[in-house]
This record gives structure tokens, C-alpha cells and sequence, in this order.
């Protein structure tokens, strides 16, 4: 098959990843979407083992941060489009070291170069906010620089403890991932992308209980990271997404998940605030796209 299209899926610890490939599968076996396998996938186990799981209605186990197994799916969809799905599973702290260390390795810059579309997974609330000149009462920065003085002048904090090392905040942290990957795809920033698109998940979507549209909820929590976004592609898409539809504990299996098997659960939320229940929509609307 002529792939036309290479969608690569990103995403730190604890988004989701492994969840919505289980149930992206589970979608694809059972053809509760427009989109079928048209060859053998690479490298599902990781997926099976997630959705045996699912299928018990228990959560699946977090993936090691050492682990690395690509998995590869040729895709079709009703409408005629063909993609290659590049589904990367592995251990979300993997991310993470791509900006703290700035070392890619080959595996990552590969499938970057080759990329046509990047699907990013952001879970907002487990990213941290840190206050600063805009979020804190203006009083309280007088406060904050003279016990910063402080401890400069004595080299530790009052408990003993040596002051905590300089950390980025998670916001500043996927705008520098998202340059690294920029850099690496030799991206033309002059004026805005179109390729390699980009689509943002907002997972767990259930847990926020929002009702804002997905684009407004990550411009009001995350603004330094949706002005990036705008600023340097033609037109990011934003979806809400809930894998399982509901939380799912390790240990204690869900009796619904059990009955009505793991493909009844997980929506999306669309752009315009609809909801549908085809988790794998995001990736067909990259596929009707003009390559």
C-alpha cells in the first residue's frame, strides 16, 4: 500500500496513550467506526494486553519508562484516504527526557522527519500551574523576593533542605518539545504551517466536567501554549477526549465494562462542542484532509 499520510501520536506520562490505542483497536476489530485496517498491524501486544484489561473493566498498568514498542497500522477509510498510524508506546517520562536532556534518538527523529501530521496528547489537569506576576496579589511579590533574598543569604532553606533546583513549568516544557520537533522536521516557520498538522487531545476529558469548548478550555488554562499554537499553524485542531468514558481502577473491575464490553465507552468532544461516541474521529478528519 502507497501510505499517504504518517500519523505520529506524542504524548507525556500519564495522558493516556496506551487507553486510547486499546480502545482505538477495540473500535477497529469490532468496525464501530469508518476506518479499517487494510494491512497487518506491527506489534499489538502492548494494545491487547491494555484491552484485556478494559475487557475485565480494570484500568491498565502504566507503561515502564524504559519500554519502546512501535506499533504501526495501514488504515483506511470509507472516503478512499490511507494513512500510516505510528502509535509509539512507551513510557511517557521517554518525553519528558527529550527536553531535559535534548538528546532524540534515532528511533524518535525518524518518525518525526517522516511525519505528516502529529496528534499531541495533553492531560491539563495533571499539569502544573506555577503562580507568577500575573496569577499572584501584587503585594505578595514583595513578599516572595525578600524570603527568596533570604535564602540566597544563607544558601538553604530554614528547615535545612537546599533550595529546590531551577525546574521549567510543564507549559513552557511542550512548547520546547514542540520546537525540538519543529527543529527536527526542518519546518518552515515563516508564515503558518500547514504540515506538519496538528491535532491536540485533551484526555480525561471526564474529569475536567467542563463545558467550554475544547480550543477555550486550553486557551484559558494553557494561554502561552495555545498563542504558540496559533501563532505558528494555519489551523490546530482541538478535541476533548475520554477513552474510557469513566475512571477505571487498577484492581477493582467495573461491572458495566464487564457486560457491555469496553467499545460501549469513550467519546470525543469535536471543535464545535458535539459529542460522539467515535473515538477515532480526530484521526478520520486528519485523513480527509489534502495531504
Amino acid at each position: 500500500m502507497t501510505v499517504e499520510r504518517s500519523i505520529l501520536l506524542i504524548g507525556e506520562s500519564n495522558v493516556g496513550k496506551t487507553h486510547y490505542g486499546a480502545q482505538f483497536l477495540k473500535r477497529l476489530m469490532v468496525r464501530e467506526c469508518s476506518l479499517q485496517m487494510s494491512g497487518a498491524p506491527t506489534n499489538v501486544e502492548a494494545f491487547n494486553n491494555a484491552l484485556a484489561c478494559l475487557t475485565e473493566g480494570k484500568a491498565t498498568a502504566h507503561t515502564p519508562s524504559e519500554a519502546y514498542l512501535e506499533s504501526v497500522w495501514p488504515v483506511t477509510s470509507d472516503e478512499g484516504g490511507k494513512a500510516e498510524l505510528v502509535w509509539p508506546d512507551y513510557g511517557g517520562e521517554q518525553v519528558s527526557s527529550l527536553v531535559s536532556q535534548r538528546q532524540i534518538p534515532v528511533k524518535w527523529k525518524e518518525r518525526v522527519v517522516g511525519a505528516t501530521d502529529w496528534v499531541l496528547m495533553l492531560r491539563l489537569q495533571s499539569i502544573r500551574i506555577k503562580e507568577d506576576q500575573l496569577s499572584r496579589p501584587f503585594h505578595t511579590l514583595f513578599e516572595c523576593k525578600k524570603e527568596n533574598d533570604q535564602v540566597k543569604a544563607i544558601g538553604q532553606h530554614a528547615d535545612g533542605e537546599q533550595p529546590d533546583a531551577f525546574e521549567i513549568s510543564d507549559q513552557a516544557r511542550a512548547i520546547e518539545l514542540l520546537q525540538i520537533l519543529l527543529y527536527l522536521s526542518k519546518a518552515n516557520l515563516d508564515q503558518p504551517l500547514k504540515q506538519p498538522r496538528l491535532t491536540i487531545l485533551l484526555s480525561c476529558w471526564d474529569e475536567l466536567e467542563s463545558k467550554e469548548l475544547p480550543e477555550q478550555l486550553l486557551a484559558s488554562r494553557l494561554p502561552m501554549l495555545w498563542s504558540f499554537l496559533a501563532s505558528n499553524w494555519k489551523s490546530p485542531e482541538i478535541y476533548g477526549l475520554s477513552a474510557l468514558g469513566r475512571p477505571l481502577s487498577i484492581d477493582s473491575p467495573d461491572e458495566e465494562y464487564e457486560i457491555q464490553g469496553p467499545e460501549e465507552f469513550g467519546y470525543v468532544i469535536l471543535p464545535d462542542g458535539s459529542h460522539n461516541k467515535d473515538i477515532t474521529l480526530p484521526i478520520q478528519r486528519l485523513m480527509a484532509k489534502e495531504a
